[in-house]
């Protein structure tokens, strides 16, 4: 089968069509790093097909469907998590009531409108949340959340496959409401029995909390055994 594909100064990107499968890992970019794929869609169907072979999708509002899976790959081991001696004095003051998925698209929607360092957009596009709220009717994308009196200050979302959690975003409008929300995240997948989380790009917050970044092949080892029995829908 031949395939259609985009020619960047730095290598080729496959281009993806309805039926399009996505190309083997090591055809990602090594500029930018992780590129794989260009275009598609964001059902349900493509979006875990992506998540079980390690690939995420990130990109503009004015840009095409980006695909990646960059090396190495920024994750966190539950049973490594860090909790600094500061945030363990608010989590027991108890300012915020943690709840879990009871306000699904109300997160993802205050992650979209989160300002961030060095960013004049989002890549949480309309697309993105509805695509994401479509997975989170399915059982696959969750949230925990951190309220004040009734009001979300503060929340994290992610998708879970089998054993596997994939985090994708944060906010906040007080402040630790979203680290008190991830810890509880952190502490909700491992009761679960959830072996890895992948945190896709490294930064010096998810360091803070134990995260480090692995080789790639190291990564998709590990999530290929912690997805089973999930099926990829391919």
């Amino acid at each position: 089968m031949t395939h259609d594909y985009y020619q960047l100064p730095q290598g080729k990107v496959r281009l993806l069509r309805q039926y399009t499968p996505f190309p083997p890992l090591q055809d990602a970019l090594l500029e930018p790093n992780g590129l794989i794929a260009i275009g598609g869609d964001l059902t349900a169907q493509r979006l875990i097909s992506a998540y079980c072979k390690g690939i995420f999708p990130w990109y503009s509002e004015d840009e095409p469907i980006l695909w990646w899976s960059p090396n190495p790959r920024m994750v966190l081991f539950p049973d490594e998590l860090k909790i600094a001696n500061s945030l363990k004095k608010v989590i027991k003051q108890t300012r915020f009531e943690i709840r879990i998925n009871t306000a699904f698209e109300q997160v993802i929607r205050a992650c979209s409108n989160a300002p961030r360092p060095n960013q004049t957009g989002t890549w949480i596009s309309e697309d993105i949340v509805q695509a994401y709220t479509h997975l989170h009717q399915l059982g696959y994308a969750m949230s925990v959340e951190s309220w004040q009196d009734h009001v979300l200050v503060g929340g994290c979302y992610g998708v879970k496959i089998g054993q596997m959690f994939y985090g994708e975003s944060m906010f906040y409008h007080v402040a630790d409401a979203s680290k008190v929300a991830f810890v509880h995240l952190v502490e909700h997948l491992k009761a679960q029995g959830v072996g890895m989380i992948d945190c896709q790009m490294k930064t010096s917050l998810l360091a803070s909390f134990g995260g480090h970044e692995i080789p790639r092949q190291d990564f998709i080892n590990t999530l290929t055994t912690l997805i089973k029995p999930a099926y990829d829908l391919t």
